[in-house]
């Protein structure tokens, strides 16, 4: 995959996200049903690559999230934030073969899946070809598996140090299944309404993830701050990072394992891969300098924190755009992510006054979306013909319609992402409540919701 002009026993064009594959329909129409075939057609290189990526895109959350928020709270907190990420890796994983993968990417209709792959019934060790037809369909379920994971590991950024475990979890959960589930299906799965490569009604360019991951992630903190409140004393009272040497760490983990999450999202070893690898390394090294930059220009000093955090910021904006845009079209990308993320870190939410801890909005709802409108502007056929071969992609080739489709994409995860969060919000506060108690803030969450210290200094 990821090349043009394969031979033997299916020719296959690179299509959108994760190389998906159109085989024995005219380009822009949807195969009758899902194809699954023989295990003859597996690449062990490509399996190995997809098993690698998978790995990489774990290792994101655990110990990349969990260590560049860890690092970012307070040190009475560094435990309860880590847990959080934590707690993701393991009950995600288990959800997701229970039902989110199935209602991700089984058949069903323009806005969700169905119960076709329930507790992973009838996911095969042979290819699912119409996703990705040279590793086993066990393969794309699992790589699938590391984004649902790190998904709503993201949104714990906007409430750290104040909501309880128990809260925390059932409102995840129920946003993996209300929130990410119907948006990764509409932009990836089977019959998916924004799904570019197979016969989507409005085809949305998403290579690894703007709309599906940072988009309702960030959006949905944006919602999750406002709704559950200011942290004890803040603004008036000082919180540092206890530990910008933990996020440091946490963020280049982040960065390596980027490429897991954009490289492998081409679901081959091909060149689609390497395009996806390169334009992800641009787009971070030219967000980190543009955030950089502003910070010099306005604070007189380049900190570390400004530059992981616009490392960062480039990353989530490029993954949309990652395979469809050149090298160059990457780093202007990148650079523009790297200013805005920072304005809206630095000018936007100081006006407005929500206490988003940890940037999530202001890095990941803000660069997911500036990310997915400028994939419109920048995609190139020469890079991914996915709307068909000679057919212009980008509206700087002259598709000028295709912003139009990558703005009604972006409208359709922030409604989604503002309605389900502000229903599931509201549900579980009313049932068990959201926040912690005054007293237990101020004592910090490692102790009081898990009775442990993530630091003794006292200890011999």
């Amino acid at each position: 995959m990821g090349t043009l002009g394969m031979t033997g026993w299916a020719k296959c064009m690179a299509l959108g996200f994760a190389g998906w594959a159109v085989t024995g329909t005219a380009l822009g129409q949807a195969p009758a049903h899902l194809t699954i075939d023989p295990a003859s057609a597996i690449s062990n290189g490509d399996n190995a690559w997809m098993l690698v990526s998978a790995a990489l895109v774990l290792m994101m959350s655990g110990p990349g999230l969990a260590l560049f928020y860890g690092g970012l709270v307070r040190k009475k907190n560094i435990l309860g934030t880590m847990m959080q990420t934590f707690a993701m890796m393991a009950v995600i994983t288990i959800l997701w073969a229970v039902v989110t993968y199935s209602l991700s990417f089984g058949e069903g209709n323009a806005f969700i899946g169905s119960f076709k792959y329930m507790f992973l019934h009838g996911v095969p060790l042979t290819p699912i070809h119409d996703y990705a037809p040279t590793i086993p369909g066990q393969t794309f379920m699992v790589y699938q598996m590391m984004f649902a994971i790190i998904t709503p590991a993201l949104i714990t950024g906007a409430f750290a140090e104040r909501m309880k475990f128990s809260a925390m979890l059932v409102f995840l959960i129920l946003w993996s299944i209300i929130v990410y589930a119907p948006m990764a299906h509409m932009v990836w799965g089977f019959g998916g309404l924004l799904n570019a490569s197979l016969g989507g009604k409005i085809p949305c360019l998403d290579f690894a993830g703007g709309t599906v991951v940072h988009v309702t992630s960030g959006v949905s903190a944006l919602v999750t701050a406002l709704y559950i409140g200011k942290r004890v004393g803040y603004p008036k009272k000082p919180m540092p990072p206890h530990s910008v040497v933990l996020s440091f760490i946490g963020a280049c983990l982040l960065w390596v394992g980027w490429f897991g999450f954009n490289a492998g999202s081409a679901l081959s070893a091909g060149s689609l891969a390497t395009s996806a690898f390169v334009a992800t390394h641009m787009g971070a090294a030219a967000a980190a300098i543009g955030w950089l930059a502003a910070e010099w220009i306005r604070n007189g000093k380049p900190s570390a924190l400004g530059g992981i955090s616009g490392a960062v910021a480039g990353l989530v904006a490029i993954t949309p755009a990652s395979g469809f845009v050149t090298p160059m079209g990457a780093i202007w990308i990148g650079l523009a992510a790297g200013i805005f993320c920072f304005f809206m870190v630095v000018k936007v939410k100081n006006i407005f006054g929500y206490d988003d801890s940890l940037d999530a909005f202001g890095v990941h709802g803000a660069g997911g979306t500036l990310g997915a409108i400028l994939t419109g502007l920048f995609a190139n056929s020469g890079i991914n013909p996915i709307l068909g071969a000679g057919k212009a992609t980008g509206f700087f080739e002259g598709n000028h319609g295709q912003v139009v489709n990558q703005l009604i994409g972006v409208a359709l995860a922030w409604g989604i992402s503002i309605v389900g969060t502000l229903v599931i919000l509201f549900v579980v506060d009313k049932l068990i409540g959201l926040r912690v108690s005054e007293d237990d803030e101020r004592e910090g969450l490692d102790l009081t919701q898990h009775g442990e210290e993530g630091y003794d200094f006292d200890a011999a």
